[in-house]
């Protein structure tokens, strides 16, 4: 593995909009980014603290899957993601040592980030995100 750094930590909120002021105005962190990724029925807003980020994830559509971990889990830590060089030889690295895997291969993320997630049951029970930037 080729792991980097702490991505960003993901959090789905029911509403960004109730969301967002904790963060700011208790925290002290400025939101720089809000955007929607179409593809996984979400909305996301972004939170920078050194290196990392932090994400909020709104669903757009009760049936994608922060509205379907809403309903399970309530709201809280979705995921952990982290940053790569060489995604793909990545997931094939982790495939062949039998690490299951959500996404085969890279699919475009918020940010524009490539993005592939690791099933939680070979992570044990963690949903991991590797992320890649396409520019760098």
């Amino acid at each position: 593995m080729n792991l980097t750094h702490i991505e960003h930590i993901g959090i789905a909120v029911k509403s960004l909009d109730d969301a967002i002021p904790f963060w700011e105005k208790q925290l002290g962190m400025k939101c720089y980014s809000i955007e929607e990724v179409k593809e996984q029925k979400v909305r996301t807003a972004f939170f920078k603290i050194g290196q990392s980020k932090i994400e909020l994830l709104e669903s757009t559509d009760p049936e994608g899957p922060i509205g379907k971990f809403i309903e399970k889990k309530g709201e809280g830590v979705q995921h952990i993601a982290f940053a790569v060089e060489g995604l793909q030889s990545n997931l094939d690295e982790l495939a062949g040592n039998g690490v299951q895997l959500i996404d085969k291969a890279p699919r475009k993320g918020a940010e524009g980030l490539n993005i592939a997630f690791l099933h939680p049951k070979s992570t044990a029970g963690v949903l991991m995100e590797l992320c890649e930037d396409p520019n760098k």
